[in-house]
């Protein structure tokens, strides 16, 4: 153990190296499959996306699945595919990624926030109810964390509304509910994300999953430009060089050197959710029993997937600030982060003005901005040490003790 004094107080740090809050997790295997794929005829979408898609669907238990250039670009085409247009609200949390809301807007549609339980920081079913209103076509549901949400009710709760449901599950691959049903498939479409924090990567890029065929059709053109290639769907056909641009889609598509990666990432996925469950396991082993920390939610029903370890402080237990606490741990070289603002309180959504969209004055979701105003999120990756998860904890430890009351 280093000496109590922390390093902003002239302290040593807990590392010599600062440990990133997060890194990806490469080996030669990884290296190798990316560097083959170099070698192929064709270098944009071709048989290894067509590989990757066909082996996540059968990871997630889903019928079909669209390799997507980001998780961002998967949800604003699940929109499209939704057919989610001009003034139609979609129920929505504001404890995630402003990319969960930008797509709303993409379609001149309204986000319509709604509150999170402290019991889960995921969208409060009651609080949806409350939001609802004759306009509400769809709600996306984000298993914020990796934390999964209470699917069972939300689902009845579209069931009787006849609401769409679109799981924004770009934290949550591999989470599970009731040990077997995993998180992203219980909805009509359910999209991941693999950039550098999540369960696994590609360096960007995205999955967008339905068990509905014809969803599935207009999931595919959307990501390639509204370009339709089966035979079957054109409305002429001049020859076998024909294609057909039927809608206005965007370009979407995941490379072959991306696939390469997924792949290889796709076959270590359940080792690298294991874990994660170990170092959350150690977080939570090391700060229960702290009354300055507040641990993260976790039912016993589900397996959460741990792409971020969203721990809280308790204001009332410290004589300084939450950016006080964030710094010394900085000090420490312990990379953090605090994952999210509540998206409506960035510049850009307080100037669109919309009183569905902002809170101007008061309080939009105010336990959504309490959790937001209390969290420090600790490194939690598959590359971490057994020497790293020791240095986080011994640096939490160090920092609270140091600013406790």
């Amino acid at each position: 153990m280093k000496m109590n004094k922390p390093a902003v107080a002239g302290g040593t740090p807990i590392r010599n190296r600062f440990l990133p809050f997060n890194r990806p997790f490469i080996n030669h295997y990884d290296i190798a499959a990316v560097t083959a794929s170099l070698s192929r005829d064709v270098l944009s979408m071709g048989e290894l996306v067509d590989e990757f898609e066909k082996a996540f669907a059968t990871y997630t238990g889903s019928k079909y699945a669209v390799a997507v250039s980001s998780g961002s670009a998967g949800l604003h085409i699940a929109l499209m595919a939704a057919g989610i247009g001009h003034q139609e609200e979609v129920i929505c949390t504001s404890l995630t990624h402003p990319g969960t809301t930008h797509c709303i807007l993409y379609q001149k549609a309204v986000p319509i926030f709604t509150d999170i339980s402290l019991a889960t920081y995921n969208l409060d079913p009651d609080e949806i109810k409350v939001r609802l209103t004759d306009r509400t076509r769809a709600m996306i549901i984000t298993h914020y964390a990796g934390l999964p949400c209470d699917m069972a009710r939300i689902g009845k709760l579209a069931r009787e509304r006849d609401l769409l449901v679109i799981e924004d599950a770009t934290m949550a691959l591999g989470a599970e509910c009731n040990g077997e049903i995993k998180e992203g498939t219980t909805g009509h479409i359910g999209v991941f994300s693999f950039s550098g924090v999540n369960g696994i990567t590609t360096g960007e890029g995205g999955m967008v999953v339905t068990n509905d065929e014809e969803t599935f059709q207009w999931l595919n053109m959307f990501r390639n430009m509204g370009v339709v290639t089966n035979i079957e769907q054109f409305s002429k056909y001049p020859g076998p060089w024909h294609r057909e641009v039927q809608d206005l889609g965007f370009n979407y598509r995941l490379t072959e050197m991306q696939a390469a990666l997924g792949l290889s990432q796709l076959a270590r996925a359940e080792q690298f959710i294991k874990r994660r469950k170990y170092i959350a396991d150690r977080y939570n082993s090391a700060f229960t029993g702290c009354w300055e920390l507040i641990i993260p939610p976790v039912p016993e029903s589900v397996r959460p997937s741990w792409d971020i370890y969203p721990l809280r402080i308790n204001p009332a237990a410290f004589k300084c600030s939450r950016r006080e606490i964030f710094e010394a741990l900085l000090a420490e070289n312990i990379g953090v982060d605090v994952l999210f603002q509540p998206v409506y309180l960035h510049p850009y959504y307080v100037w669109i003005g919309h009183p569905d969209v902002c809170a101007i004055t008061g309080s939009l979701c105010p336990r959504a901005e309490e959790v937001y105003e209390s969290l420090i999120c600790l490194p939690i990756y598959p590359a971490m040490t057994e020497q790293d998860i020791a240095d986080v904890i011994e640096a939490v430890i160090r920092v609270i003790s140091y600013y406790r009351n």
